[in-house]
């Protein structure tokens, strides 16, 4: 069973969140809202925010140049989850991703389905990591945005979870690009 080992420090991370879509403004933004509150709240850094329309082009290069900054741990996007065809933040992620991390939207769904039911399936969450970076695909509703968050990242993002958390295989997820 998951714990806090309060022996350990915690190790605050820079998150970057990415709201994906066509109509909403920063001001509107009650996602990208949720989630910087909570990662602020759990001690961690926002390194940058934006929004950006639901064109796949767009949501890859904007992720690429998150990856490409070392000043930039995690990104987290909202929006675009879903089965619309509007909806290619999933598929902008695996144009980036090095390495899909596969249970996560797994979990996302068992968490979803306490909560909404079969609903769940509609959603599409992912996450990988690409270029030493961690990157979250989740969907845009705020309640959502506050599973993902409470249930999920807020253990994995934080040091002294365990028996294990991203944050501490994080100096090692680019290891491969170092070696000669």
């Amino acid at each position: 069973m998951s714990k806090m080992d309060e022996t350990r420090a915690f190790i605050a991370v820079n998150i970057a969140v990415l709201t994906v879509s066509d109509s909403r403004t920063l001001a509107e933004d009650r996602s990208g809202d949720v989630l910087v509150g909570r990662l602020e709240a759990a001690g961690h850094t926002l390194a940058e925010r934006k929004i950006l329309p639901d064109e796949r082009d767009q949501i890859a290069e904007q992720l690429r140049a998150w990856c490409a900054d070392p000043a930039i741990d995690v990104v987290l996007s909202t929006g675009g989850t879903g089965l619309t065809g509007r909806d290619v933040s999933v598929e902008a992620h695996r144009d980036v991703y090095e390495k899909e991390i596969d249970a996560f939207g797994t979990v996302f769904t068992i968490v979803s389905m306490q909560k909404i039911g079969t609903s769940a399936v509609q959603s599409r969450a992912t996450g990988g990591v690409a270029n030493g970076t961690y990157l979250f695909a989740l969907p845009g509703s705020p309640g959502a945005c506050k599973d993902a968050w409470d249930e999920i990242l807020v253990k994995q993002l934080d040091y002294r979870h365990r028996p294990c958390n991203f944050v501490e295989i994080l100096p090692r997820l680019d290891e491969h690009h170092r070696r000669k």
